[in-house]
Order: C-alpha cells, then sequence, then structure tokens
C-alpha cells in the first residue's frame, strides 16, 4: 500500500463532493462541497494543503457499465483538474455510490433535500473507501488520466 493521502471527488454538475485519506490510506472521511464552477481550483488549493499523491474521481457508467453524458463529463473534469494540479486521477466506477449515500443519510435521518451537500461528500467518501479497500487487497481499481 503506498502512503499518502488521497483525495475523493464525485463530480456533479453543479456541486463536487469532496473527502480525503489519512496518509496511511487506512480511512476516508468527508471533507465538502464544492460549487462545480470553482471546483478545480479549491480541488487544487485543498491538493496542496493535504499534500496528495491523487485524486480518485467517481465515473458515472450506466448500470450496464457503458459511458454516459455524465461519464463523459466526469472524464473532461478529471482531465482538466490533473492538468491543473499536475497529479494523477484515478477514475473508479461510481455505480450506486449515490444511492447508497443517500440510503445512509436517510438513516442518519437527513432529508433529501437539506442532505444534498452530505450526499455527494458521503458518495465521494465511498468511491474513496472502495479504492482504498481494493488497494489494500492488491489491487488497483479504474483507469489513470495524467499518470506520471
Amino acid at each position: 500500500m503506498r502512503t499518502g493521502t488521497r483525495i475523493g471527488v464525485d463530480v456533479g454538475t453543479s456541486r463536487v463532493g469532496v473527502a480525503r485519506s489519512d496518509t496511511l490510506g487506512l480511512m476516508a472521511v468527508p471533507v465538502a462541497t464544492l460549487a462545480r464552477p470553482t471546483a478545480i481550483d479549491d480541488l487544487a488549493l485543498l491538493a496542496t494543503e493535504y499534500d496528495a499523491i491523487e485524486f480518485v474521481c467517481g465515473l458515472p457508467l450506466s448500470l450496464d457499465g457503458l459511458d454516459t453524458a455524465s461519464t463523459m463529463d466526469a472524464r473532461q473534469f478529471a482531465i482538466e483538474l490533473s492538468v491543473a494540479t499536475g497529479l494523477p486521477v484515478r477514475l473508479v466506477d461510481e455505480r450506486l455510490t449515490t444511492v447508497t449515500a443517500q440510503h445512509a443519510l436517510h438513516d442518519a435521518l437527513h432529508s433529501t433535500k437539506s442532505g444534498r451537500p452530505m450526499i455527494d461528500q458521503v458518495a465521494a467518501t465511498i468511491v474513496l473507501d472502495s479504492a482504498l479497500n481494493a488497494e489494500r487487497a492488491g489491487n488497483t481499481l479504474g483507469e489513470t488520466v495524467g499518470e506520471s
């Protein structure tokens, strides 16, 4: 397992959920929900603040595993993020993470409307946690953009 903080990203059309790992890659925690128009600049600042080694970005494939308009948007966001920060961005299948996040927050008594920003953070945490779990098991999930 590599050491270093990873930043998890859940890309939406209006908001971007953010999570981060500890430096050992043992756990992922929610960080923030960013406005989409400034998200890349804000993520660059967070990467510097946390001395991140990579981003792990959710890739919203359709249920049958095919690309959608959201998939293409996430890929473009990942490219722009890698160019802006100089860090690799790993794209990881995020099918059903938002649904899982909604259920988790509903169970914690948050209403869907007031909990939307938190849902984005929890979705980013789920994506990052799945990537960390896979890496601990000796597997690397997803495809990487901007790999050196």
